[in-house]
């Protein structure tokens, strides 16, 4: 009564889900070394790039609050 078993048909759909996993990992395309590379010095430099924009708008910013409390 209400018992649950671990019977083959529970298992079916862990193995279907797995085999499907495994199909859509085959779908990914992995990207060559010099791409990778040229991709991760584009986001670093942008990167370093936002950060000084924003660095210096945060100066501009503290100046500008700074010189209407005097």
């Amino acid at each position: 009564m209400g018992e649950v078993t671990n019977s083959t048909a529970e298992k079916a759909p862990k193995r279907s889900w797995f085999k499907g996993l495994k199909s859509e990992f085959k779908k990914i395309v992995w990207l060559d070394k010099e791409t990778l590379a040229r991709q991760s010095v584009a986001v670093i430099g942008v990167t370093i790039a936002l950060g000084v924009i924003i660095f210096l708008l945060d100066n501009v910013i503290d100046f500008g609050i700074a010189q209407i409390i005097r």
